[in-house]
């Protein structure tokens, strides 16, 4: 049973999840919002299947952003 008292999503300890995914409908916007906030991120990446950009966040865990492209 989870414990609704926890504080976080995991048990894993801080700096230790190494792939943490979050899907946006919009990578370009989603890549200048996190650098207006200060955060390290990388170029936006793109491949056949989505766009992406990867950052650490203050923990040390690690963090894909991904755009999926549009379906035929």
């Amino acid at each position: 049973m989870l414990d609704r008292h926890r504080r976080g999503f995991l048990d894993a300890a801080p700096g230790t999840v190494p792939g943490l995914q979050l899907v946006v409908d919009d990578i370009r916007e989603a890549h200048a919002e996190l650098l207006s906030r200060g955060v390290e991120v990388s170029e936006v990446e793109e491949f056949p299947w989505g766009w992406f950009v990867h950052f650490s966040d203050p923990d040390g865990n690690r963090w894909s952003v991904q755009q999926i492209p549009p379906r035929d």
